[in-house]
């Protein structure tokens, strides 16, 4: 007997009958002679309307109690869709993450899975129930709860899959897969049959939004496949794997854009050791994650140090930073929220030459005004302005005639 694992996001559940619909759809993974067990999102919105009503009590909530707030929108959609099964004449049990035996680390908001204690997933399993985990949460030693970041619904169901010791791990969206862009702003973005975890982690992280990059390393550390289709079709989705067919193509295989930057520049530091340290220290101790980081060549033992942060992250950043800029001595910091980046994607590129060029060409060409470039192996990313966005992820697409197959 086969063990699958499968995912539906918040659309997916975002109401009575797409949760019954969603039932279905389990009842037949189950008919086919599996075991099963299921991760559900919150339904649609309710995350954002729970941290809006935090917000509307108080300024400034505290990170415990928020985790405890919106770890109770999971267990309604988990609660719910075990009751349509039921309704269906399936044995179902909703399972909380300390239930389900999955532990993580103290860092509210943003925990990691520690390890994860299958026995309570594996007895339900055993007496022939289908398992309904909440995702995006888990329980420390000290029995709080934790939120594992947005979109940790992913994450909570490929390290299932991998501990349980699934062949596959299904994530089902509202989209059919992975697309050489968001096909929002690019009408022809081609779906890709497969992917790497390498071009897949590098997409997440940077503005795709289909799956969380967290998701994508921890398949890749066990090499579980997973795969990313739509629960509201049965097409065949896209697969991301270790492998994916090497024969000439495009080595750019897909285009991702974020809107959620924010630019610090730290003005005229010092330039001795020890500084940046200083900088950025603090930074890593809240839990706030630095992209772009780039500082202009020393003059007169002067530089300008630039990094970006996500939008939420920037009044936090600033109240750290701000205090250290004084204590070294800087003239000051200022900041700019009205960025996006947007990047190309693709193994290859690296030893390719030409690929950056025509990326900064192409955006030349359309007026479009780069403010930071950062790399590595497989991307290339550009900070623009954000209201430049649609047209950058539509000319690049263009430019690397990504519409094309192979």
């Amino acid at each position: 007997m086969d063990l699958v694992v499968q995912k539906y996001g918040g659309t997916s559940l975002g109401s009575a009958e797409r949760i019954k619909a969603v039932a279905r759809r389990v009842a037949g993974a189950h008919d086919a002679g599996n075991q099963v067990v299921v991760v559900a999102s919150a339904m649609a919105d309710t995350t954002d309307e729970l941290i809006s009503l935090a917000k509307q009590v108080t300024e400034y909530p505290d990170d415990r109690e928020v985790d405890q707030l919106l770890s109770t929108g999971e267990m309604v959609s988990c609660t719910l869709l075990a009751m349509a099964l039921r309704s269906l004449g399936y044995q179902a049990v909703s399972l909380n993450g300390a239930q389900a035996g999955i532990k993580t680390d103290s860092f509210h908001r943003r925990a990691r899975i520690l390890s994860i204690d299958p026995h309570r997933i594996t007895r339900e399993l055993d007496s022939g129930r289908i398992v309904i985990v909440a995702g995006f949460q888990g329980i420390t030693e000290g029995m709080d709860i934790t939120t594992l970041g947005r979109g940790g619904s992913d994450l909570t169901a490929v390290a299932l899959a991998a501990r349980l010791g699934a062949r596959l791990c299904e994530i089902y969206t509202d989209v059919e897969g992975v697309y050489t862009a968001d096909p929002r702003m690019e009408p022809e973005a081609r779906k890709l049959a497969d992917i790497s975890y390498e071009e897949m982690v590098e997409l997440a992280t940077h503005g795709a939004r289909v799956i969380h990059p967290r998701a994508v390393e921890v398949g890749q550390v066990y090499r579980l496949p997973i795969l990313v289709a739509s629960s509201f079709s049965n097409t065949s989705g896209t697969l991301i794997k270790g492998e994916v067919d090497l024969e000439a193509r495009n080595k750019v295989r897909g285009i991702a854009d974020d809107r959620d930057v924010a630019k610090v520049t730290i003005l005229r530091v010092p330039d001795r050791p020890g500084i940046a340290a200083k900088i950025f220290e603090p930074l890593a101790e809240a839990g706030i994650s630095v992209d772009t980081i780039v500082q202009n060549a020393s003059v007169e033992r002067f530089t300008d140090l630039t990094f970006t942060v996500s939008r939420n992250d920037l009044a936090r950043a600033l109240g750290l930073v701000e205090p250290v800029a004084d204590e070294v001595g800087a003239r000051g910091c200022t900041h700019d929220a009205t960025l996006a980046k947007v990047s190309i994607v693709g193994t290859g590129m690296a030893s390719s030459p030409g690929y950056a060029a025509r990326m900064f060409k192409a955006l030349y060409q359309a007026g479009i005004n780069i403010e930071l470039i950062t790399t590595s192996e497989i991307r290339i990313t550009c900070i623009i302005a954000e209201e430049q966005v649609q047209k950058a992820v539509r000319t690049l697409h263009r430019a690397f005639e990504l519409e094309k197959p192979g």
